[in-house]
């Protein structure tokens, strides 16, 4: 097997190579250990809540629905997937943050948004045979925390044993982790580790971009995705702080002011490998560089003024919804270690939830017939 770093014509996209992929002997074992800490977490915060609650991103703070416009006229290696014809598509989206329990949101941590396309074709992943609908389930980072299955799985691990303990040790903790995030920052740096602890800064949760962190296939090549808000009134929020003193669920109350009265703007966008060496697979902690290949937009994505949380929402979508990179489309498979052996891990937590919540699991389709609906 040749593993020289691949490296095509300057700013061309690179095709993706199974040798890419490399699979340890006991990556199953992984697997298997990751699956059975995330459920851990589950049965902890099912015992103390009364309610199924997803592993990881636990708490919501937006649920909404939107539309997804696919640019038209795109040249051939951005026309891939779920974004191969132009056209509008429904979708839905949920706004959290990362632990597995219900926190308070002065225990400030990493955000993320799961995105669900719904109306697209073709050949499916295995378990999400005739569904209509492409997940995207994204972080606001460029990269993981952690760069093998092992890592992820060791940090894991240590935060599974905090599940739903000591709140006021975490609050406290994370005011302390914020402020020597302050200070990596003021030297220009940043720790996604200090980060992913309780030391994201309290800032306005609709001001962030999102990406996958780590590839997918993008038909014949691979890449990261990311959503990047550009409305005026979603970038005033960026980096904009949010007083979260006397609110627990401060966040949620940000966005549902927010939607109350206006929408949002944001857009798709792609970052296409080009050097299998500065681009890899298997090492997800790697931020791919953007001056060899910058993120180039692919589709719109728009949010009309809603009630961005209500019981219904929560019922439909919190509850009644699952979002997993491995439900979509083979054109868009979740690549590299710490995708693969999430996998049993998302299918586990949907089954959980669907059991004790009472509350069956299912995947939207186009309200309308004949959509997606062409562009004119």
């Amino acid at each position: 097997m040749n593993n020289e770093p691949v490296t095509p014509a300057a700013g061309a996209p690179l095709p993706f190579d199974p040798a890419f992929e490399q699979i340890p002997e006991d990556e199953a074992q992984t697997s298997q250990e990751l699956q059975d800490t995330l459920r851990q977490i589950m049965e902890i915060t099912l015992k103390d809540n009364g309610h199924a609650y997803r592993s990881v991103h636990a708490k919501g703070h937006g649920l909404l629905r939107g539309t997804i416009t696919v640019a038209p006229g795109l040249p051939s290696h951005l026309a891939q997937g779920a974004f191969a014809k132009p056209g509008r598509f429904d979708a839905y989206l949920r706004f959290s943050t990362n632990p597995g329990d219900i926190l308070d949101d002065k225990v400030s941590t990493p955000r993320g948004l799961a995105l669900k396309m719904v109306g697209v074709d073709g050949l499916r992943l295995p378990g999400s045979e005739g569904d209509t609908t492409q997940d995207f389930v994204m972080q606001n980072a460029k990269a993981f925390t952690a760069a093998t299955p092992k890592a992820f799985l060791k940090t894991l691990k240590m935060l599974a044993k905090t599940t739903d303990k000591a709140p006021g040790t975490k609050r406290a903790l994370s005011a302390v982790l914020r402020g020597a995030e302050k200070v990596v920052e003021a030297f220009g740096g940043e720790s996604g580790t200090l980060k992913s602890l309780g030391g994201h800064p309290q800032t306005h949760i609709l001001g962030e971009s999102f990406s996958t962190v780590v590839p997918i296939l993008y038909g014949p090549y691979y890449a990261k995705l990311a959503v990047v808000p550009v409305s005026a009134p979603l970038t005033a929020l960026t980096d904009q702080q949010v007083d979260l003193s006397d609110d627990p669920d401060g966040l949620r109350h940000a966005v549902e002011a927010f939607f109350a009265t206006q929408g949002g703007v944001w857009e798709l966008q792609v970052q296409l490998a080009t050097d299998s060496e500065k681009m890899p697979v298997e090492d997800a902690s790697v931020q791919w560089p953007e001056d060899l290949s910058p993120y180039v937009t692919v589709a719109r994505l728009e949010v009309e003024p809603q009630a961005a949380w209500s019981e219904e929402k929560v019922r439909a979508m919190d509850d009644g919804m699952a979002f997993s990179p491995w439900h979509g489309l083979a054109a868009h498979r979740p690549l590299g270690g710490v995708m693969r052996v999430r996998k049993p891990a998302y299918d586990m937590s949907s089954g959980f939830r669907a059991e004790h919540n009472r509350c069956p699991i299912h995947e939207p389709r186009p309200e309308n017939p004949g959509d997606p609906k062409p562009l004119v």
